[in-house]
């Protein structure tokens, strides 16, 4: 499977340097609709969903030059799926299309108890992200979650420029993250590697890489400062602080 798997993703890599790819975004939100054009600009298929259905995304798609779709739909795009909704949606997903998938599946979202309700699995110390990954039954990847909306829509710049934010990828598959730091590149962003999926708390809520707009190095510095023994504290003043918002 694992094999399989590598040839999978070496294909979907070379399709990102050549080849326009379908991809599925899951939740019509600020973040998955800002992404939603920036991909089609980028003259990638985009096929955009939400819980509403497609008939609520007319705008959107006019907007963007995504395709309104279902979520089973989005979820069964062939080559990337960014998953932009939050936790406690992540259970009414087609888990069933998204286990079988051969997509690269990105999680975009965070774990704010006071909107998503208390989950087990989290609290217990596994990341935002590995438990999206076991609810889904299959590996993801963790990206585009440390970047406030305004930030994402209005803040991309051509490689090279001063001060260009970067965002952390974290994720298993090191094939996978390469093929998305050159995705956020493309976008507009400088990109790291986070580490593995079980570090990718370092760019959870309320650590110091949180939505920051850091560079590069700032950001390498701020994902090493994250105490995992302030995890759950820092992540309970996180919540306190967006709980007006959500």
């Amino acid at each position: 499977m694992e094999l399989i798997r590598a040839f999978q993703t070496n294909k979907l890599i070379r399709k990102l340097n050549t080849e326009m790819m379908e991809i599925g975004i899951i939740g019509s939100g600020n973040i998955g609709s800002t992404l939603a054009g920036y991909l089609t600009a980028l003259g990638h298929q985009v096929l955009i969903s939400n819980s509403r259905g497609p008939e609520s995304l007319g705008e959107i798609a006019d907007k963007t030059g995504a395709t309104a779709v279902t979520t089973e739909v989005a979820a069964g795009a062939k080559d990337l799926i960014i998953i932009a909704i939050p936790n406690k949606a992540i259970v009414n997903l087609p888990k069933e299309i998204l286990s079988a998938s051969k997509a690269i599946i990105i999680d975009a979202g965070n774990y704010y108890p006071s909107r998503d309700g208390h989950i087990a699995d989290i609290e217990g110390g596994l990341t935002d992200s590995e438990w999206v990954s076991k609810v889904i039954g299959h590996p993801v990847i963790k990206a585009f979650n440390n970047i406030v909306a305004p930030s994402l829509a209005s803040k991309a710049v051509p490689p090279g420029s001063a001060n260009r934010i970067a965002l952390s990828v974290a994720g298993d598959d090191q094939q996978q993250k390469q093929a998305v730091i050159r995705l956020i590149d493309q976008i507009g962003f400088d990109a790291i590697d986070g580490g593995a999926l079980s570090e990718s708390w370092r760019q959870q809520p309320g650590t110091p890489a949180y939505c920051q707009d850091l560079d590069k190095d700032t950001l390498k510095s701020a994902l090493q400062k994250a105490d995992i023994t302030k995890r759950d504290e820092s992540r309970s003043q996180a919540d306190e602080m967006a709980r007006p918002y959500l």
